[in-house]
């Protein structure tokens, strides 16, 4: 378990290359046999990746952190499988998953286990917990099943798919909103002209990157930008006051997920190129 703290902007100011590595990105999220997680001050997410190569592996809480007898006492849990196929056991059911398909475990599920299909080509399960205030039905969200919103276009190298598998158009949740962008091949930019939310926190999870290949992560103050240097399965953890933006060196995929004091998908503070520096 890694334990995050919110960091003030004036403080993300002062930070050089290796304080913002520290501080907002993750790595190491797929270790096979293993299950990591990261636990962020910053509206208390949970980052986790789950790579079973054998048996099961069990999401269990830790006591000392939480002060709840089992994970998703009061929480709720979003995943989504970019590895082979697998199996997620939700108290005592058991939700099949493909590759970028979803899953929605609601508040009060006490089992959670996570299984590969395919020891050979296990899965990997990314998945994003916020605190719950209700209890929300428990439900698997193939891909197909996304709300899609196509954006973008080449001139601007930024066509790209928007696939919002866990959102209130989709089905209900306390606070949870989760999907992934797609770039169309050529395509390099996410999320520009940027923006920040003030009432909602994001992270974002890159995958789909050539081992040649990274993504420049932009964060920071608009005024005073930032960037870190992304590979393939890494994750940054991106606080309210931050833009969160990035351009690769070739297309890419990432997992978008957001908790906060609304849901609201375009509930935005934008970024103009004027206001950007």
């Amino acid at each position: 378990m890694e334990i995050r703290h919110p960091i003030h902007p004036e403080h993300g100011k002062n930070l050089d290359t290796e304080g913002l590595r520290r501080e907002f990105l993750v790595q190491d999220l797929f270790v096979p046999g293993s299950a990591k997680m990261v636990y962020s001050h910053i509206d208390r997410i949970v980052i986790c990746g789950i790579m079973p190569a054998g048996e099961p592996l069990e999401l269990k809480t830790d006591r000392e952190v939480f002060g709840v007898d089992y994970f998703l006492e009061r929480r709720e849990l979003g995943v989504i499988n970019v590895g082979g196929p697998g199996t997620v056991r939700v108290d005592g059911t058991d939700h099949s998953l493909d590759y970028k398909d979803g899953l929605y475990a609601g508040m009060g599920s006490r089992e959670l286990s996570f299984s590969s299909r395919d020891s050979d080509n296990p899965a990997k399960y990314y998945c994003l917990s916020g605190t719950a205030h209700n209890r929300y039905e428990t439900q698997v969200l193939p891909k197909e099943k996304a709300r899609e919103l196509h954006l973008g276009s080449d001139e601007s190298c930024n066509r790209r798919i928007i696939r919002q598998l866990i959102h209130p158009e989709v089905l209900p949740t306390c606070q949870l909103v989760m999907g992934y962008t797609e770039l169309a091949e050529g395509n390099v930019w996410n999320t520009m002209p940027a923006h920040t939310h003030e009432r909602r926190m994001e992270v974002y999870f890159y995958f789909g990157i050539d081992k040649d290949r990274a993504v420049f992560h932009l964060m920071g103050d608009p005024k005073e930008t930032r960037h870190i240097l992304v590979r393939n399965e890494e994750a940054v953890i991106s606080p309210s006051w931050s833009i969160h933006s990035g351009v690769g060196t070739g297309n890419y995929t990432f997992i978008w997920g957001m908790v906060g004091e609304n849901q609201t998908f375009d509930d935005m503070d934008g970024a103009s190129m004027d206001d950007m520096a």
